[in-house]
């Protein structure tokens, strides 16, 4: 017999870090809340990166007798934050890789690493690659992205090995990181970057920056084109100073409005196409247009646009009940794609789903996300984000968040940088080393 009671969770959500918008919801709980269930309540997560990752950690401490099952083909996982930095040469690949041993071992989340292959709403199933079937009374799907191969002529998954995106960190960052290194001197650098929406981290423009510090070192007489099928970007005026101020003339960024949206890549010629111009170039990094990740499909967890309509509170399906959706994959409103978001999600998801099976009174969400970008190795910039639902949307708090000033010192610059660096030991500390 298990027995959880409003106290229990408000200590899980205070040791949270963001809970106190929470903490005041629950103050509404009646102390004598205590709900006895008849068993144990099983719990199933699909993907183990910054959101997976973070909901079955807050599952258990929030409630420690729920049966958390963590579902992740990797036995590492290297992070895409911090994944450019790695292309300046400014941290190693174990800087950024981590493990589930904790998870396992602090927290008794049970960790299998198998492929979820298809989820069965009805029966409440999931069935794994190797033909496993688990039951579950909630399902939490947090897949990340998977990308529309098909958008650009001439691109597809093979492709990649030759054009990487390195979208998602591994091999894919590794590949980029050695094409760049091997690019012969005063060559070209190309970037096909993605529409909206996209995930991010890695972000795009930090990207170009960490290449173009590796070769302002490296390879001075290198260049660098954007070619980009958005009008505008995040933090753009705040790129583009540092872009003037760090490296002159090296980087040229062309948008929508110049006709750079690219319509087809000649692989083996390494040469792309659009109304801008024919660009041949020495390495080129190709981001596709994205989508939801393959299972939330497979699921019946996605909509026309690709992606999960959820409840804004919750994150539990609108289209599925008991399988809840976080990350990148979901539609959180005014909410980035981004690890920080994630695992913001994944904390207010466990919430939700502890209050939902113990019967206590349902918390207000609310939601940060930081995104942090180096420009230098010591010029940083920021934006922050605070959210709450709004007419039934995430919806940001005008006031408080914001972005990095364009008038900081470089003594200022040099303190965003050692934040984004503290930012993200801070993050992956409270993730995966718990």
């Amino acid at each position: 017999m298990n027995t959880l009671n409003r106290r229990s969770l408000i200590k899980g959500l205070a040791a949270s870090g963001i809970s106190f918008p929470l903490i005041g919801a629950l103050h509404g709980c009646s102390h004598n809340s205590t709900v006895k269930a008849s068993r144990v309540q099983k719990v199933v997560v699909i993907g183990g990166g910054f959101g997976g990752a973070t909901v079955a950690k807050y599952l258990k401490r929030f409630d420690a007798e729920i049966e958390v099952t963590l579902i992740e083909p990797k036995t590492t996982y290297m992070t895409c934050p911090g994944s450019n930095w790695y292309l300046a040469g400014l941290v190693d690949v174990q800087s950024l890789t981590h493990d589930y041993t904790n998870l396992i071992a602090k927290h008794q989340v049970r960790v299998i690493h198998q492929m979820a292959t298809a989820v069965d709403a009805q029966s409440k199933t999931v069935t794994l690659e190797n033909g496993d079937v688990l039951s579950y009374d909630k399902l939490v799907v947090s897949p990340g992205i998977d990308f529309k191969y098909d958008a650009i002529d001439g691109y597809s998954k093979e492709a990649a090995q030759i054009l990487p995106h390195a979208w998602q960190a591994g091999t894919q960052t590794e590949l980029l990181a050695k094409q760049i290194k091997e690019m012969p001197q005063g060559g070209r650098f190309l970037m096909v970057a993605p529409p909206n929406p996209y995930r991010c981290a890695p972000g795009p423009y930090e990207r170009i920056s960490m290449i173009a510090a590796y070769f302002k070192e490296h390879n001075p007489r290198a260049t660098i084109m954007i070619l980009d099928p958005k009008t505008k970007f995040s933090k753009q005026a705040l790129f583009h100073q540092g872009w003037q101020e760090l490296y002159g003339e090296m980087i040229e960024w062309y948008g929508a409005q110049d006709g750079a949206t690219v319509s087809k890549i000649d692989v083996a010629n390494k040469t792309v196409y659009s109304d801008f111009d024919t660009v041949t170039a020495d390495v080129i990094n190709v981001i596709p247009a994205q989508k939801a990740g393959k299972i939330a499909f497979t699921a019946g967890l996605t909509d026309a646009t690709g992606w999960c309509p959820v409840n804004q509170d919750t994150f539990e399906s609108s289209l599925q009940k008991d399988i809840y959706v976080i990350g990148d994959s979901a539609i959180a409103g005014a909410m980035p794609k981004s690890g920080h978001s994630a695992s913001s999600q994944g904390k207010m998801c466990a919430a939700a789903i502890v209050s939902a099976l113990r019967d206590l009174p349902m918390p207000q969400t609310r939601n940060v996300n930081t995104c942090y970008s180096l420009v230098s190795k010591d010029w940083g910039i920021s934006i922050v984000g605070v959210y709450e639902n709004r007419d039934n949307r995430i919806a940001e708090i005008k006031g408080a968040g914001g972005v990095s000033p364009m008038s900081a010192s470089l003594q200022e610059r040099k303190m965003e940088a050692d934040y984004a660096r503290a930012w993200y030991k801070s993050i992956t500390m409270d993730i995966w080393n718990a």
